[in-house]
């Protein structure tokens, strides 16, 4: 008997030492004393230098499949299989992020791409990347920056993600059961050689140019639904144009708005930046219908920035898109609709630039960003991290690093968050529903929109993280009873890091934004 409660003894030991030790590498700090606060403040406007890059980041190579049933889940027990075209004898699968679990890709609808752009004031260098993803980790980000920052001479370095919903998942949370990531390491590789060339290609394309700033306050609602109350979007499309001082022609363009690349939906089993896609093609390339040019094209490489998407802004498959040229009402989701969608985005973009545009000839870049330290309240969160599916490192236990950021330029100002801000966080709504949790009354306010100077005012989420959903804690509601007449709680909650992450991340914005106003009185 003793020897038996020795041996226990012993096994419970190992066990206990080896899950401490286990726990202790998932979750230690994948940067231990990465802290970032930069101030940078320009003195007298001056000669921009902008140029404009972007490499391809589409996965090659990859298994396709037969989806018999079509599900969109890989379910071989039900017939479907898969073509080993590497003749391997198992399943090289891109698993898609969004949406549900075990959704591998059939192929390519359209190609992603990393697109950046340079700028340069004379004094400083910002390096903006968008990449057609789900979503890129902080970690990842600042491992980005300690490798590729120093060479491409960056003062600071965005990457941003558009947040498609048919792109390889880097998050982990979408592989083929609840257990298993769904991050291919050589893939992430792949995706961070592109941020750097396409910041290459920019880096080395800078040359005199000047800008054009316009905003359309309300046309692109028709475009975008909203699936939770209180119904509040970040409908604007503001538009930043970048053209040469040397010819006129234009070298880029940034396009910013609120809403999901989803609207290809769950059924899709096709890799494709969505809507932006079609967006970008039309502005860059032009609109045709047959063999008619309606408008020409830009020329240049065009960037989708995505605004403030949570609560939840999103083209559903019950919600029409009509066709802008047409009148076709397309109702399911289809490459014909979200084709339709890119098309009327472009073609509202068009028209606003025609009916003149405010020209910044000079400018200088004055900017704030820093590190801030998030609570991981979600215990998913905390056992998807446990379990290595999220893989992300705590600075201390339960949080993790991350950081807000915000710059101006002549009259357009930029706000850059961490995930997907609710719009009334952003433009003000934030309501103190009856059933809330918390029962409190709103708590970011004033909205950050207001806060924020210029005449053109540029919101960027999934900006050098993603941390999910960021709910106003007066709306947060996980319990009965449930707010605006529900009967179940809503969809939000479950993938937010934890009810404090929006007043936390608020107060970090404005007080950058204050200090932004500080910096520049004489």
């Amino acid at each position: 008997m003793k020897t038996f409660l020795k041996v226990l003894l012993i096994v419970v030991c190992i066990l206990v030492v080896g899950g401490g030790i286990y726990t202790w590498r998932q979750f230690t700090d994948k940067h231990p004393g990465y802290a970032l606060d930069l101030q940078i403040t320009s003195d007298t406007p001056g000669e921009l230098k902008i140029g404009f890059g972007k490499t391809d980041i589409t996965p090659v190579g990859f298994d396709t499949w037969t989806d018999k049933d079509g599900d969109a889940r890989y379910t071989p027990n039900e017939g479907d299989s898969y073509q080993d075209l590497n003749n391997n004898g198992k399943f090289d699968a891109v698993w898609l992020a969004g949406f549900q679990q075990n959704r591998p890709a059939t192929g390519v609808n359209d190609p992603l791409w990393a697109r950046s752009m340079v700028i340069d004031d004379g004094a400083t260098r910002l390096g903006i990347c968008v990449i057609d993803m789900i979503g890129f980790g902080h970690d990842d980000v600042v491992t980005v920056r300690k490798r590729f920052q120093e060479p491409l001479e960056l003062d600071y370095l965005i990457v941003a993600s558009t947040h498609v919903h048919s792109s390889p998942d880097l998050m982990g949370l979408w592989g083929p059961n609840p257990y298993t990531s769904g991050i291919d390491k050589a893939y992430k590789e792949q995706v961070m050689q592109g941020i750097f060339r396409s910041l290459e290609e920019a880096s080395l394309a800078v040359e005199p140019a000047y800008l054009k700033l316009a905003i359309n306050e309300s046309e692109s609602l028709t475009l975008v639904g909203d699936s939770r109350e209180p119904f509040v979007y970040d409908e604007g499309i503001r538009i930043m144009q970048v053209l040469s001082k040397q010819d006129d022609r234009t070298l880029g363009i940034l396009l910013n708005w609120g809403n999901h690349p989803e609207t290809f939906w769950s059924g899709n089993t096709e890799i494709s930046s969505d809507f932006p896609h079609y967006w970008r093609e039309y502005m860059e390339n032009g609109i045709y219908l047959q063999d008619s040019l309606l408008h020409e094209g830009l020329g240049g490489i065009a960037l989708f920035m995505n605004g403030a998407l949570g609560g939840l802004m999103t083209t559903r498959p019950n919600h029409p898109i009509i066709h802008p040229y047409s009148g076709a009402l397309i109702m399911e989701e289809s490459a014909e609709k979200v084709d339709a969608q890119g098309l009327a985005l472009a073609k509202i973009t068009f028209k606003t630039m025609n009916e003149g545009m405010l020209e910044i000839r000079q400018g200088g870049i004055d900017l704030r960003a820093k590190t801030l330290e998030l609570a991981m309240d979600n215990n998913l969160f905390r056992l998807a991290a446990w379990l290595g599916i999220f893989d992300r490192g705590f600075t201390r236990w339960g949080h993790i690093r991350s950081e807000v950021a915000a710059w101006t330029l002549g009259s357009a100002s930029f706000v850059h968050v961490p995930g997907e801000l609710y719009p009334e966080i952003l433009n003000g709504g934030v309501e103190s529903p009856t059933g809330a949790d918390f029962g409190i009354e709103p708590v970011e306010v004033p909205s950050i929109r207001s806060q924020m100077p210029g005449r053109i005012r540029f919101f960027s989420g999934m900006a050098n993280d993603m941390i999910g959903y960021i709910v106003p804690k007066s709306q947060w509601d996980e319990k009965p009873p449930f707010t605006y007449g529900r009967d179940r709680a809503p969809y939000g909650e479950v993938n937010s890091l934890g009810p404090n992450t929006a007043p936390t991340i608020h107060t970090a914005v404005l007080e950058l934004l204050n200090e932004l106003s500080e910096m520049k009185k004489p």
